[in-house]
């Protein structure tokens, strides 16, 4: 039994639970983490929006590459296999149609539900995983907490698979402004309450400072990461993880 873990970018699911995906590999489960958006963007010059996003990464026209390292850095601390999908980052996708960005700025990012232009996505990421999955496997995906396009688009594709044994998490550190409140991410889940030694806590916090490039998004500086990584984990952890309630077939 293999546990697949869905991240849309490179650091979502080590940003979200990498604590657990940890632990879990220290009790002898095999844990794979596969990158949704870990593709090359396409030729051509880059919008100014990923122009200024390369900017504030110091990363410049490597910035995919870059971030490949820093997320095969983060899984060789957790012990966890990575696995890469050719889907670009939706900073670097264009409506298949009208030819024009689908990302002009940060509000373009987060949307109620998945555009009708990125169905052709869930179409193949749907027959990408289909072909890489088990029956024994357990796939775990984002709720798509905050909306963000690429986290609607791996829950969308994770879905329409019907697996009996799909599990979610919580998307880090959108989460943190929902987990004072009840979730239900389906009628069918229920959370799982984690209780995780300080090894795991120290193994998730520097895997999480791996990803160098993508830091000063969400903290200004690693005193506030370390803060809010345990804020999370000691207020939101009977929220972080959730199991289907029915059992699987």
């Amino acid at each position: 039994m293999r546990w697949i873990y869905l991240s849309p970018h490179l650091d979502d699911a080590v940003l979200s639970c990498g604590g657990w995906i940890w632990w879990q590999i220290q009790q002898g489960e095999i844990v794979e983490i596969w990158t949704v958006c870990a593709g090359d963007p396409p030729a051509g010059p880059l919008t100014p929006y990923a122009q200024s996003l390369h900017k504030r990464w110091q990363t410049g026209p490597e910035a995919v590459a870059v971030r490949r390292q820093e997320d095969q850095n983060a899984c060789q601390r957790i012990g966890a296999l990575p696995r890469y999908f050719p889907i670009p980052d939706c900073i670097y996708r264009y409506h298949p149609e009208r030819g024009t960005p689908i990302v002009n700025g940060d509000d373009d990012l987060f949307q109620p539900s998945l555009p009708p232009s990125e169905h052709p996505w869930v179409d193949f990421l749907r027959v990408q995983l289909k072909a890489l999955l088990s029956e024994s496997d357990i796939l775990v995906c984002p709720l798509a907490l905050g909306g963000h396009i690429d986290h609607h688009l791996t829950r969308t594709a994770a879905e329409t698979l019907a697996l009996p044994r799909l599990w979610y998490y919580a998307d880090f550190p959108y989460a943190l402004r929902d987990c004072h409140k009840e979730l239900r991410p389906t009628t069918t889940h229920r959370p799982l309450p984690l209780n995780l030694p300080p090894d795991a806590l120290d193994a998730w916090i520097e895997a999480i400072t791996c990803y160098r490039s993508q830091l000063s998004t969400f903290w200004p500086d690693l005193p506030t990461l370390k803060r809010e990584i345990l804020h999370y984990y000691q207020n939101c952890k009977d929220q972080i993880l959730w199991m289907p309630s029915l059992p699987a077939r």
